[in-house]
């Protein structure tokens, strides 16, 4: 396959938004339940098709996991 066939990255963005948007759309008709994560608080809900939202879970840790591991491997040294 040649790079000229390759589609962009932009257009790789928006197909996946698109695609998550209409998963979210079809549970939201059927009554499933989703999960949202809320950045600001960083907090996980469960929302229902009503609206109404249920505390799942907190962020565990605020680090990137190369951050953790760096650590790890200073204090072992």
């Amino acid at each position: 396959m040649k790079r000229e066939d390759y589609i962009s990255d932009e257009a790789v963005m928006k197909r996946a938004n698109e695609a998550v948007r209409i998963e979210l759309e079809k549970n939201r008709v059927l009554g499933v339940p989703i999960v949202v994560y809320d950045r600001q608080s960083q907090i996980i809900y469960q929302e229902n098709d009503d609206g109404t939202r249920k505390e799942v879970g907190r962020r565990m840790r605020k680090e990137r996991y190369s951050e953790r591991i760096s650590k790890k491997a200073n204090v072992r040294t």
